[in-house]
């Protein structure tokens, strides 16, 4: 895996690897891949330009919404120590502003799935939002959902209500990332819509810099976002997405369902061949119908 010789990681994430230079920040998106709060063994080839490249796109096509944390995707463009001291990094990293990330990580849900789903199914409710009685598995909701949660630094992300947001974050600041996480959410599901995909839910992350709201982190990727093919959408099921559907799948059947099911240094860390190549293949597939791009 692409590393920098020499400067070390201000943090090591589960799938990316960020580099402090002081005023920016490097980030390196690596081809590692995680499940059940785990970092797998084997990585999935390319997953981090994949992934990088999918952002890179939509950060370019919504700045016109919000300003993002992009100075540069091109190693070229990188500080003179970086490009020295770079190993195979073009088309995986980027160089991006430092801002004062928010403590929130901004859901929007557009289709009730996943874990919305089951609170539906439990309260009648997603995230404390009460919603009409007898909607199915996978249906469209009548309006998107914005649903925050808490981003602490270790320790699992935990849903939170808009008001419980609100006293986490100024709340005419919160009123405007709320504001644009609906406005992002349905500019891209209009967007991937035409392109024969339905964006079901995803998630942002914002901070601040120069005083201004800007977005962070990644966007619109498998790995923040679920996508389902429009044309096998069927509402009252689950739907098959274009993420680590194969690799969540073959640890389910390995009886697999929570983190406590698993201890470093198990063989169910290493995923066999045929589920890395279709891994890869449903990541690809995404990119290709996303960007309108057939390699990277």
């Amino acid at each position: 895996m692409a590393r920098l010789r020499d400067i070390f990681p201000l943090k090591q994430g589960k799938v990316r690897d960020i580099y402090d230079l002081g005023n920016e920040l490097l980030i390196i998106a690596s081809d590692r891949i995680s499940a059940f709060d785990h970092i797998l063994q084997d990585e999935i080839p390319n997953k981090g330009k994949i992934l990088n490249q999918i952002s890179a796109y939509w950060f370019d096509h919504t700045a016109s919404i919000i300003p993002n944390h992009i100075i540069s995707t091109s190693v070229k463009d990188f500080p003179k120590n970086i490009q020295d001291a770079s190993d195979n990094i073009e088309k995986r990293s980027m160089l991006v502003k430092k801002a004062d990330k928010f403590p929130i990580e901004c859901i929007v849900r557009g289709y009730i799935a996943g874990s919305g789903w089951k609170d539906y199914k439990n309260s009648g409710k997603v995230c404390g939002i009460e919603l009409p009685e007898g909607l199915i598995e996978s249906e469209k909701l009548p309006e998107p959902l914005f649903t925050p949660s808490t981003k602490p630094e270790e320790g699992h992300d935990e849903n939170i209500s808009y008001d419980e947001m609100k006293r986490l974050v100024d709340p005419l600041l919160a009123e405007k990332i709320k504001e644009i996480s609906l406005q992002l959410y349905t500019f891209a599901h209009d967007i991937l819509e035409k392109k024969n995909i339905i964006l079901a839910d995803t998630k942002f992350e914002f901070g601040l810099f120069d005083n201004k709201i800007i977005l962070i982190d990644e966007i619109f990727t498998p790995d923040s976002s679920r996508f389902w093919d429009k044309d096998e959408y069927e509402p009252g099921r689950s739907q098959k997405s274009y993420d680590k559907q194969f690799v969540r799948d073959y640890l389910l059947s390995k009886g697999i369902q929570h983190k406590k099911d698993i201890s470093p240094g198990d063989d169910i860390l290493h995923l066999p061949k045929d589920i890395i190549k279709k891994t890869r293949e449903k990541y690809m597939q995404a990119y290709t119908k996303i960007t309108g791009q057939s390699s990277l």
